[in-house]
Formats: structure tokens, sequence, C-alpha cells
């Protein structure tokens, strides 16, 4: 079986638009919570978001991109731009067939959606619709667009698996590589859900936190006092990388990319299963894909999210792998300062990870002060400050409405 490594990052996030900026502001414990700007939301009872800050695409894409393209994509093909450049690969030497694109986005165009249906009802019922409505709303059109922009005809689609589509990208991307059906392929996710939509349907939902007199607060893991998530948006990509094909080249390896699994709950439309027995399972399945034991694990990126459910069942999925005082492992929720970026939080998380290998630093979870009772005791969370450790061993957790539970493990080369 083929190894495949990453040999390419790129982020757009509310913490920072590259990877450098991003790790910056994550290792010192930094929010990037605040009022929501994208639209007016003083009728809206959660009004703060993770945003994206100074996004400017205008130096990659030209004004025509820039019309016919919703902004979830914008952030995936500068994303992506950013690790094509990063990974040194000469695109134009290759055979174009040889690299392929596995993007996901839970949501695709929201805020191209919302527009068009608004302009529509306003209107007197003539069906006046952009002939770029449809190809900016679909999902497929980052995967698609990053295919077209720099000419790589492999395998090209996108996953759409809710929280768990950025892993579900990667997992196949990875699976590909292995089977020997590409060589490299630009891998996952972005969204642009700060919209009224987006943020009205989960306040119905009771799924957001509405701690407008504290954003940067608001986003607190396993707390006791937490009320729901706060909304991010950005994305991530990495390029990965058929390992002889990386080493023939000269390629700098972040690590490799060891290992991946899914399963579902087959519980509940939108909550996770309470005793976490799919993520458990998905968890066990990933460490065994990646020949790595339950104790070589140095770093967990989990999920939570926020939530009151969520977070408990995964921390009773996490005491019940990896024992109840696990000291190898240190636990972090990096959602506490990006938000949670729905498709694209499984590729900034995967971000993390690779570069708490490489410096070996750890990220805090920051904003929770009190841990609630009900989390399994023992679980050694970072709380407050980053770090400093030798990673070998990261693990990232994803799960998604629908029961979707998407882990990837990531390896020191």
């Amino acid at each position: 079986m083929k190894k495949v490594v990453v040999t390419g990052m790129g982020a757009i996030t509310p913490l920072g638009n590259d990877p450098a900026s991003f790790w910056q502001q994550l290792i010192a414990g930094n929010s990037g919570a605040g009022p929501i700007t994208h639209f007016d939301p003083r009728l809206f009872k959660t009004r703060f978001a993770c945003e994206v800050k100074n996004f400017d695409p205008a130096p990659l894409l030209d004004r025509n991109e820039l019309r016919r393209t919703d902004l979830f994509t914008q952030y995936a093909l500068v994303a992506a731009d950013q690790a094509l450049k990063d990974s040194g690969l000469d695109i134009p030497s290759m055979d174009p067939f040889d690299i392929g694109v596995i993007w996901g986005s839970g949501q695709g165009g929201m805020e191209t959606f919302q527009q068009q249906v608004e302009e529509f009802a306003a209107g007197d019922g003539t069906p006046r619709f952009s002939p770029f409505f449809v190809p900016k709303l679909i999902a497929n059109m980052a995967s698609g667009m990053i295919s077209i922009k720099y000419r790589l005809m492999g395998i090209n689609y996108t996953t759409v698996s809710a929280c768990s589509t950025s892993n579900t990208a990667f997992m196949d991307a990875l699976t590909y590589i292995r089977a020997g059906k590409a060589k490299v392929i630009v891998a996952g996710g972005s969204e642009a859900p700060v919209t009224q939509a987006s943020i009205g349907g989960f306040n119905s939902m009771k799924a957001l936190s509405t701690n407008n007199d504290d954003p940067k607060g608001a986003s607190r893991p396993f707390d006791i006092d937490r009320d729901g998530f706060v909304m991010g948006e950005g994305a991530g990509a990495l390029i990965l990388e058929e390992y002889e094909h990386a080493k023939a080249r000269g390629a700098h390896i972040y690590a490799e990319f060891a290992g991946a699994a899914m399963t579902a709950d087959a519980y509940h439309m939108t909550a996770t299963h309470p005793e976490g027995s799919g993520a458990l399972r998905a968890m066990q399945d990933a460490l065994k894909d990646a020949g790595v034991n339950r104790e070589e694990v140095d770093y967990l990126n989990v999920h939570a999210t926020s939530t009151p459910v969520g977070d408990i069942s995964e921390a009773q999925a996490v005491s019940r792998l990896f024992g109840p005082a696990p000291d190898h492992l240190t636990i972090s929720a990096t959602k506490s300062m990006t938000g949670h970026l729905l498709g694209a939080a499984g590729a900034i998380e995967a971000i993390a990870c690779l570069c708490s290998i490489r410096d070996g630093i750890i990220p805090p979870t920051i904003n929770t002060r009190r841990l609630d009772p009900a989390i399994p005791s023992g679980l050694n969370i970072l709380l407050g400050q980053a770090e400093k450790r030798p990673v070998k061993v990261a693990m990232s957790n994803t799960f998604g409405f629908g029961g979707h539970n998407g882990i990837v493990v990531f390896k020191k080369v």
C-alpha cells in the first residue's frame, strides 16, 4: 500500500488568512469572534460570529472570476493557491491527469442562494435569475474551479457530510492515492455560512450560542455554562501526495497522513449518539488504518463544538478509547478560538494538527473555566495556554448532522 504525505497547506480562517498567521493566533489563545458584519444582525438571537477578516481575493481572481463565484469558492481558491505554492509542485511539468481535487462544503453557496431568492421575492413574480445562480450555488463548484484554474484533470468531486465534510475529503484522497489512482490530490473544505438564513436556521434549532455580551468568550467546550457553538467561516487546503513522488522531487514533508475512518451513528438527524458509539468505532478504525496504537497518540483535536449534548458524548467516547486517565494524551478544542466552520472545520483542524507535529506545540482550549461534571474525569484537556511537548501522532475528530463520524490521523515522518 502506497504511503501518503502532506506537502502543502493553505488557510483562510477567522484567526488569519494564511497558515502561519492562523497558527500563531491559535497558540496565543486568541479568539476570532466578534459582531457580525456580513449583514445587520440586530433582530437575530445571535449577533456575533467568527468571521474572516480583511479577505482580499483580488490578487488571485480577476473581476470576472469574482463575479461568477460565491464567497465559499473564493475562500477555496485562495486556500488552494497557498497550498499549491507551499508544496513547490511544478504543475506544468506533470501529467495533469495525475493531480486531482477532492473538496468539501457542507452548505455551498448559501449567500448566493439567499440573494437570488430575496431578489425574486421582492419583484413582481417574473423569473429573473442570474445565469450564474446555479453555478455559484452548487457545492461542487469549488472543486471544479480549483481544477479549472490550475488545469488539474485527475479525480475531481465534492464531499458533503455536514461537519465531517473535510475529513471525508481527506479520507477519500488517501484512498485514491494509496490505490495508485492519483499522485497528488488537492483536498480540503470551505464554507461561507455567516448569512441571515444560516444564523437564523441554527438559532431556530437552539444550536448557536446567544452570549452576545461576550462573543470572544462564547465558545467554551466542555464548560458547564456552554450554550451552543459559534459560527465560523473560511477554508483549509492540504496537498496530499504519494510519498515516493514527494521524495523524488525533494519536497518538504509536514507529516504522513497515516490513516482515516468513517462510521455512522444511525441514531438521530442532528444529535450525536448519547454514548458516542459511532465516534468510538471511527476512532478505533482510524488508528487501526494508521497502524497506530492508542498509547502512541500525543494530541487529539476534538470536535467539541460547545453544544450541551455533543461535547459529553464525544468525551465519553474518548474516555472509553483512551482510558480514564491517559497521561500520554493531550486534548484540546480549537473551536474555542475559531468557532465552528461547519464543512471546513476538519480542514483547518488538520492544519492545527500538522503544525503541532512540526513545532512540538499543542494549542489550548480557551474560555473553559468550569468543566461540566458530566465529562468523564481524568481526561487531559489543555486549558488556557499552549503546551510545548513533542507530538509524533496527532488525531482529529469531526462529527456531522446525519450521524457522520470522520477521523484522521497524522504521524511525524
